[in-house]
C-alpha cells in the first residue's frame, strides 16, 4: 500500500456510496480495514496486539493503555472521554477514509446481506482481540431487556484464543465463570454491601477454569465472568455493555459506577435489582463447562487439498445464533476458495498471502497510525459467491480468523460438537 499511515489519509463523511462501489470492484467483494485500538483505563496491557511498546498509551495516560483491538467494528467504545469514532472501524481505499458504519448506512444489503439489513439495519456484531497482562473483575452483561432500559443493546459474546496471539499466558491464564453451585442471593448480596471494605469476596462463591491456547467459550448474557490473561479472539454483539461485580482486582480498585453504568439511575444503590440482573439458573448450572466449552470442529475433510476451515465460535444463545466464527489455514503454495453463508470481518493472525484480489500480510510490529495488510470486511455476495485464499509463502502457513453476524451459518454445529469429531 502506498499510504503508511491514517492520518496521511483523507476522511471522508458525505458522497461515499460510489467510492465504496469502486472498492468492492476492484477488490472482489472486499472492503480493506485500518487497525482500531481501543483502550481501557481499568486495565493492564498484555502487550501481545504487536502494537509498539511506545504506543500503548497512545490515547494518553488518563485514558489508560490499549489492550484491545476491534475488528470491522460499527459498535462505538463506551469508555468516558472517548474519542468521536473510538471503536468504529475504518474502511481505507484510494487514499481516502470514511467508517464502515457508514459504508453499511449507505449500501446496506449490498454489503451484510438483506436479512441482516432489513432485521437490524446495521452490522449488529464485531470481534476483537483482547489483550490483559492479569485478570478484569468478575463481571456480566446485560440482556436485551436489561439493556434496552438504558437505551442500550445486550450483550452475549464467545472466546476463542488463537495460538499465534499466545506465546505467552501472561499473569493468569484462568477465567472465573459464573457461581459456584448452591450459591445463594444473600451470598451476592454480602458481597456487595462490602464494596469499599478492600476485596468483596466474590471470586469465592465461584469456581476457576484453565484456559488452553485453541480452544474457546461462549458466554451469553447476565453470566459471571472474569477473563484471565490470553488474548482472546471475541466475537460478540454491538455492544458495551457491562456491570462490575468486584471491587479489586491484583489490588486496583473498580469503582462502583462500572457495576451500575448500565443500571437505570434510580436502581444505582437497590442491591437486591443489582444480584437480581444475574441468571441465577445460568450461574448456578452444574454442567457450565459442558454447556460452554468449544473445541475447533473442522467444516470438512479438505486437508489432503491442502488447508483446513474449522469452526472456532458456535451454539446457540437463548435458541439463536447471534454470531460464529471459523479459523482458516492454508499451507504454503496452496490457493483454495471458500464459500460462506454470509459477510464477515476477518483478521489475518499468521503468514502471508492473497484474498481476491487483496494482499494479505500479518504484521510483526505496527505503530498506531499505521494501515495494515492484515484485515478485512467480505460483503455476504462474495462470500456466498466464494473468496479465493492463495497462500504466497514457501515457508509458513496463512493462517485467518473470520467471523459472521446473525443466523448467516444454519449448518453451524451446536455445542459439545467437538466431543463427537474427536
Amino acid at each position: 500500500m502506498k499510504v503508511k499511515h491514517v492520518t496521511e489519509l483523507n476522511k471522508i463523511d458525505k458522497n461515499i456510496k460510489p467510492r465504496v462501489e469502486k472498492a468492492l470492484e476492484e477488490s472482489g467483494g472486499l472492503l480493506r480495514l485500518a487497525p482500531c485500538w481501543v483502550p481501557r483505563s481499568f486495565l493492564h496491557p498484555g502487550k501481545r496486539l504487536k502494537l509498539h511498546p511506545d504506543d500503548l498509551y497512545a490515547y494518553g495516560l488518563n485514558r489508560g493503555g490499549i489492550d484491545e483491538r476491534w475488528f470491522a467494528s460499527t459498535t462505538p467504545a463506551a469508555n468516558e472521554g472517548r474519542t468521536p469514532d473510538e471503536g468504529l472501524s475504518y474502511v481505507v481505499t484510494g487514499g481516502e477514509r470514511f467508517t464502515l458504519a457508514d459504508a453499511v448506512e449507505e449500501l446496506g444489503s449490498e454489503i451484510i446481506g438483506e436479512y441482516i439489513w432489513s432485521t437490524y439495519r446495521r452490522w449488529p456484531v464485531y470481534s476483537k482481540f483482547f489483550d490483559n497482562m492479569g485478570p478484569i473483575p468478575h463481571h456480566m452483561h446485560q440482556s436485551q431487556e436489561q439493556a434496552e432500559l438504558v437505551g442500550q443493546e445486550g450483550k452475549p459474546e464467545a472466546y476463542y484464543f488463537p495460538p499465534q496471539q499466545n506465546n505467552v499466558g501472561n499473569n493468569f491464564p484462568y477465567t472465573f465463570m459464573g457461581l459456584e453451585p448452591g450459591t445463594s442471593k444473600a451470598e451476592v448480596r454480602r458481597c456487595l454491601e462490602n464494596w469499599n471494605k478492600g476485596d468483596n469476596g466474590i471470586l469465592d462463591l465461584s469456581r476457576a477454569y484453565r484456559l488452553q491456547p485453541g480452544t474457546g467459550w461462549l458466554i451469553p448474557p447476565r453470566i459471571l465472568h472474569a477473563p484471565g490473561s490470553l488474548c482472546t479472539f471475541e466475537p460478540q454483539w454491538g455492544s458495551d455493555v457491562f456491570g462490575m461485580y468486584q471491587s479489586l482486582v491484583e489490588g486496583r480498585e473498580v469503582p462502583w459506577s462500572l457495576l451500575v453504568k448500565d443500571v437505570p439511575k434510580e436502581r444505582h444503590n437497590d442491591l437486591d435489582y443489582i444480584v437480581d440482573q444475574l441468571d441465577w439458573e445460568g450461574n448456578l448450572d452444574d454442567h457450565f463447562k459442558e454447556n460452554h466449552y468449544m473445541e475447533p470442529v473442522p467444516v470438512a475433510d479438505t486437508q489432503k487439498d491442502g488447508y483446513v476451515d474449522r469452526w472456532v465460535v458456535y451454539g446457540k444463545v437463548g435458541g439463536k445464533q447471534l454470531f460464529t466464527a471459523k479459523e482458516l489455514t492454508v499451507e504454503p503454495g496452496v490457493k483454495c476458495t471458500v464459500k460462506d453463508g454470509g459477510a464477515y470481518g476477518m483478521i489475518t493472525v499468521q503468514g502471508n498471502g492473497r484474498m481476491n484480489n487483496l494482499t494479505l500480510s500479518c504484521p510483526k510490529l505496527i505503530r498506531f497510525h499505521d494501515l495494515t495488510q492484515d484485515e478485512v470486511f467480505c460483503t455476504e455476495k462474495a462470500a456466498k459467491e466464494g473468496v479465493t485464499f492463495e497462500n504466497t509463502s514457501d515457508v509458513e502457513p496463512l493462517v485467518v480468523l473470520r467471523y459472521f453476524g446473525p443466523e448467516a451459518n444454519p449448518d453451524a454445529p451446536a455445542m459439545g460438537a467437538h466431543k463427537k469429531s474427536a
